[in-house]
């Protein structure tokens, strides 16, 4: 049988590794990490399907892992799985599905309580502090956990390492606050993050600089290989309704 051939765990664990690299280079890598993590097979099938594949014209619909399970039950689900095994994995698990549904609350209180002995300093709880404490307005609290993470290899390209932006200017650090939003300024990538300093100067009344980061943008789409189109689509759009508010 396929399975029991021993090779069998090398394969999986191979493509789990690929699909991982995969979306941490491209910045995908939050909304796909804890799929590919407990669920190797079935989640590198569907990551394949929906960022590789799903690239490819075909008309074949495509898959929405968040519709996979009503979010209700997927909490209760989750819930149950830490009230009969209490483990870490388990709590962030639960605390991640809390942040998404918007109970940023019950998020904070898990991933604060879970940052304990080995896990004190974990970069993926830390990061989600970051996002969680900015949705509650606890601004302050951001700025010294970002420091934490601040060197580390995966912070740059990070939602946490936006969301400590925001945070700086929402403190009135507007220096500081476009100092991180440059740090994430890069031609042909950082779509998301150019999506929002644009925004940022947008505020600043700085509204031609703002207009030439959305038209770069829009420039650099056309080269772009399918996948990366498809994966930065959501921040052409974007970009392209700010422009034509600006020039209205």
């Amino acid at each position: 049988m396929f399975f029991q051939n021993e090779y069998t765990y090398y394969i999986i664990g191979g493509l789990q590794a690929i699909c991982i690299f995969h979306a941490y280079r491209n910045g995908k890598f939050e909304r796909y990490i804890w799929m590919l993590l407990f669920l190797p097979v079935i989640g590198s099938i569907i990551y394949l399907y929906q960022e590789v594949w799903g690239n490819r014209r075909v008309s074949a619909p495509k898959v929405d892992v968040a519709s996979v399970f009503n979010p209700g039950v997927k909490l209760k689900r989750l819930e149950e799985e830490v009230r009969f095994t209490d483990t870490f994995a388990n709590r962030i698990r639960l605390a991640d599905a809390y942040l998404e549904a918007g109970q940023t609350d019950k998020a904070v209180d898990i991933y604060n309580a879970s940052l304990t002995g080995a896990f004190a300093e974990n970069e993926h709880v830390l990061a989600q502090l970051i996002i969680a404490y900015y949705k509650q307005q606890r601004y302050a609290e951001v700025t010294p956990i970002a420091k934490k993470l601040y060197k580390t290899p995966q912070f740059p390209r990070s939602q946490a390492h936006i969301t400590y932006a925001m945070a700086l200017e929402q403190l009135g650090q507007l220096d500081a606050a476009e100092t991180e939003f440059k740090a994430m300024k890069g031609r042909y990538s950082y779509f998301e993050q150019r999506y929002q300093y644009g925004l940022f100067l947008i505020r600043q009344d700085r509204i031609e600089n703002a207009e030439q980061i959305f038209t770069d943008m829009l420039d650099e789409q056309p080269h772009l290989s399918a996948m990366e189109k498809k994966a930065s689509k959501e921040w052409f759009v974007k970009a392209k309704a700010e422009l034509k508010n600006i020039y209205q």
